[in-house]
């Protein structure tokens, strides 16, 4: 790793653990079992953790329609997929924001966008916003790596997907870095970053 890389990657490390310290424990943290959860997809089906048991582990991502971050980021979130889901690791997406305040985010919408976009991951909705907020999500995008142990999942990594939004072609891929540390057994070095995006819009 260079030396510009590890500068960079230990102020990510140092400011969301600030951000931690600070805030006081929000959600799941690097290290916590997430409970299971079923929400609606955009296949009409309902999904749960137990879909992925045969899997290695999952990228899971808060995202939605609407957020320029988010948008920016579909076609990597697509090329994450097609890279990891190989290895075990698919994507999850998941739009948690209240589509009273952006009808653009409504579950016809989501269904629309990913028809659109040929999205190869299932993309669900968080209805209730009950599961953004059990994880502690703040942004769209917000990454959490999960890697499944037997029948459980623990948080691997939880932050952003790289460090520039909007100039694919000059960043450090740091999601990818946890990515490929875990596809070939070993520790996550950096477990967390600063999620970079639109803040999820909350019900009233």
């Amino acid at each position: 790793m260079t030396r510009p890389f590890t500068i960079l990657l230990l102020f990510f490390l140092s400011v969301s653990l600030v951000s931690h310290a600070d805030g006081g424990k929000q959600g799941y943290t690097v290290g916590d079992t997430i409970v299971d959860f079923k929400l609606l997809s955009i296949d009409g089906t309902h999904k749960s953790l137990k879909n992925y048991e045969k899997e290695k582990g999952i990228i899971l991502i808060f995202t939605c329609n609407h957020c320029p971050f988010s948008v920016a980021y579909e076609d990597r979130i697509i090329a994450l997929h097609k890279k990891y889901a190989m290895m075990g690791y698919p994507v999850l997406a998941i739009n948690p924001n209240d589509p009273t305040a952006k009808p653009i985010d409504s579950y016809e919408n989501m269904v629309e966008r990913a028809e659109d976009k040929a999205f190869p991951f299932d993309y669900l909705q968080d209805e209730t916003q009950e599961i953004a907020k059990r994880f502690g999500a703040t942004k769209t995008p917000h990454v959490y790596i999960l890697k499944r142990q037997q029948k459980i999942f623990t948080v691997e990594y939880i932050g952003a997907i790289d460090d520039n939004a909007f100039e694919p072609d000059g960043v450090h891929k740091i999601a990818e870095y946890a990515l490929d540390q875990l596809t070939t057994d070993l520790p996550v070095s950096l477990k967390a970053t600063k999620a970079v995006g639109c803040g999820i819009k909350w019900k009233k």
